[in-house]
Formats: structure tokens, sequence, C-alpha cells
């Protein structure tokens, strides 16, 4: 190996350093925005009972807040896809896959508490304005988008039972509806993916929770009393 060799190994060895630092230093600000709106969805497991119904489980402001959160990531996907060389994108998902999981669980369950519905990957992507003059260096991939959507679930079933503690006796009903159709849907597919596969096992054991609770309410009559 003659010097010019060593010294264009050098040059890239610096090169991918340095495109490494500036991928972090972007993927920190999206870890930081995704950590501030999960922290702001925790507070559906603290609202008052009489705000528990689907509209103002969060008040309007908290839900407005999450929607211009979600806006504003966008220019942060786009400033990390304006850092990734063509084609390249596979070689450095691994550095916002977490992150990326993080902000598909924000937004779904965001989109649950609003209206009761799953946000799906191609919404999400044009929420996110992930547009095809950059899906060669950035997207969501199938995989990162369902682990989001358990995530979610995840969360759905905490929230069935808190929702009780809090007075809401209805809540947990609706949410058993959806977890089911969710599930049915996830069983359709086939799982080749060892970490997502064991991520859906844990599905079964939170619909069973969730289901647990809505029996538990329905044979002390909770929810009939409530309505009455």
């Amino acid at each position: 190996m003659n010097q010019e060799d060593i010294d264009n190994i050098g040059r890239s060895l610096e090169q991918e350093s340095e495109l490494r630092e500036k991928l972090k230093d972007r993927v920190t600000e999206l870890e930081r925005r995704t950590r501030t709106m999960t922290a702001t969805l925790s507070q559906i497991h603290s609202t008052p009972k009489g705000e528990c119904c689907i509209v103002h489980i969060m008040s309007r402001l908290v839900l407005s807040s999450l929607r211009s959160d979600l806006r504003n990531c966008r220019v942060t996907v786009r400033n990390i896809a304006d850092v990734v060389p063509s084609d390249q994108f596979w070689r450095w998902k691994d550095l916002w896959t977490r992150p990326m999981q993080s902000l598909v669980f924000v937004a779904t369950l965001s989109r649950y508490l609003e209206n009761r519905t799953l946000m799906t990957l191609t919404e999400l992507n044009q929420e996110l304005e992930i547009d095809e003059d950059i899906k060669d260096r950035f997207f969501i991939p199938t995989e990162d988008y369902l682990q989001g959507v358990i995530t979610m679930v995840n969360e759905l079933a905490r929230l069935s039972v808190n929702t009780v503690i809090l007075g809401n006796h209805e809540e947990p009903s609706e949410i058993s509806a959806f977890v089911k159709e969710l599930f049915a849907g996830f069983s359709m597919l086939n799982l080749k993916n060892d970490a997502l596969r064991r991520r859906f096992d844990s599905l079964k054991y939170d619909m069973q929770k969730i289901e647990e609770v809505v029996y538990d309410i329905s044979i002390r009559k909770l929810a009939n009393s409530q309505k009455t």
C-alpha cells in the first residue's frame, strides 16, 4: 500500500467521521423533540374526572401543542435527510431508529385521542412531509412504524386502567374494541423479524389486560351506573 492509498483511506475515514457527527447532532434534536412530546402525552394518565371523554381526554390546548410539535418535526426530519448521502439510508438508519419509533408512537396515540382512529404510515409520511424527493435518503420503514404502533397499544393498556381510577368507566370498552381490531390486523401479517414478532406477542397480554378491566367494569355494573 503506497502513501497515496493511505492518504485516501485517511480522508475517507475523516469524511465518514464528520458525517456521523453531523447526523448525531441532528438526531439529538429529534430525540429532544420526541421526549418533550412523550412527556406531554403522559398527562393523559392524570386527567381529572369530567374531562375524560375522548374529545377532552387531554385539553384542546395540549392536543394543539402536540400537533404543532409534530409539524415542527418536519424541519428536523428534513435536516437529517439533507445530510444523508443519496442511497445510503440503510447504512445510517440505526442512528435514528429509536427516536423515529417514538415519533410514530406520539403521532398514532395523538390521533387516537383525537378521533379513535389509527394514523396510517402513508398519513404519517404526509404529516412529516417525507416526500419522494428524500425517500432515497430518509423514510419510515414499515418495521419502525409497527414498533411505534405496538408501543401505542402498550400505553392504551395502561390508560384503560387509569381512566377507571379517574372515574371514566366507558373508555376501556372503546380502547378494547380499537385494540382488538389492531390485533386482528397484526395477526394477518407474516412477521419474520424476531424483534417485531416478540413485540407482537406483547399485544396479546395488553389485550387481555384491557379485557380484564372491561370485565371488572361489567360485573360491577359501573358503566351502566355512570349513564344513569
